[in-house]
């Protein structure tokens, strides 16, 4: 069965430099070391397990003023292990206003990368504040999806303050009004989106436009409504992604087919909602 990631970092030393004095807090959360690969070995560990990965760029540069994992760097990777890495999303930093409408266009028009990324905790704004209406306008207008992350994030987790992020940013209800006022706009909900699922739920259910990835958590921990709503209401939203590397593919892979679900479920799952929704 073909299988689409439509959340993968790069997990290369671009990746873990940009996160910073994050690192070390991820380890702690994921109870594990939080080490990079290179490229190589990265492709080598997506070919093992079959997997057509859709890489993820990460700019922090006005939060904690790293050097990003810039949409250069990983639309680059991309196209250097092509038969593994099917697309990538761009990432632009919502603060620098004309800055980031520049950069959303040469992400799309000059790098051909399927969409953006947008880590709300993280990046520190709520993706309904109208204030960053025209870096969405702009998007919408260039025809190309957004992902957006929804719920708790091990980023900051257990750090003073959480170095000052806010998990309230990450809240369904700022899906729910981004997608009632750009209804063109195509969006993916990344993750289950605790400690807030039910709601979560509700905007993927109400909102034509809004589909949902369920990276970055173990199936086996899955509510059962959710569970249960994957099966029947919401069969027809839900897509795969993994958050790679946050969960080892081995594991993931088992549990989700552990879960019994269905086979025509699990085709639309892994690939062919993604297919459908995303032309991949």
């Amino acid at each position: 069965m073909r299988v689409i990631d439509l959340h993968c970092y790069p997990n290369t030393k671009v990746w873990i430099d940009c996160q910073g004095p994050y690192v070390d807090a991820l380890a702690k959360y994921w109870k594990r070391d939080w080490t990079w690969k290179t490229e190589e070995e990265v492709a080598a560990e997506f070919r093992e397990f079959g997997i057509e990965a859709c890489l993820v760029a990460l700019d922090l540069s006005t939060t904690i003023a790293t050097p990003p994992c810039s949409n250069d760097y990983v639309a680059g990777m991309r196209d250097r292990y092509s038969d593994c890495m099917i697309g990538a999303w761009g990432a632009v930093e919502p603060s620098t206003g004309e800055l980031a409408i520049r950069e959303a266009r040469h992400a799309v028009q000059d790098l051909k990368m399927i969409g953006f990324h947008f880590h709300p905790i993280m990046q520190r704004f709520s993706v309904d504040d109208a204030r960053y209406y025209p870096l969405f306008e702009e998007i919408a207008g260039l025809g190309v999806p957004v992902m957006i992350d929804v719920g708790m994030t091990g980023m900051g987790a257990g750090m003073p303050g959480g170095m000052g992020a806010k998990t309230r940013h990450a809240h369904p209800s700022a899906i729910d009004s981004l997608a009632a006022d750009f209804p063109d706009l195509t969006i993916i909900m990344a993750h289950p989106g605790y400690p807030w699922i039910e709601e979560t739920t509700v905007v993927a259910l109400h909102k034509a436009n809004v589909f949902w990835e369920m990276s970055g958590w173990g199936p086996k921990y899955l509510p059962e409504g959710i569970i249960r709503d994957m099966r029947g209401r919401l069969r027809d939203k839900m897509m795969f992604g993994s958050d790679y590397p946050s969960i080892p593919y081995a594991r993931l892979l088992k549990e989700w087919n552990e879960l019994g679900f269905t086979d025509a479920f699990l085709e639309g799952f892994f690939h062919g909602t993604a297919e459908r929704v995303l032309g991949l």
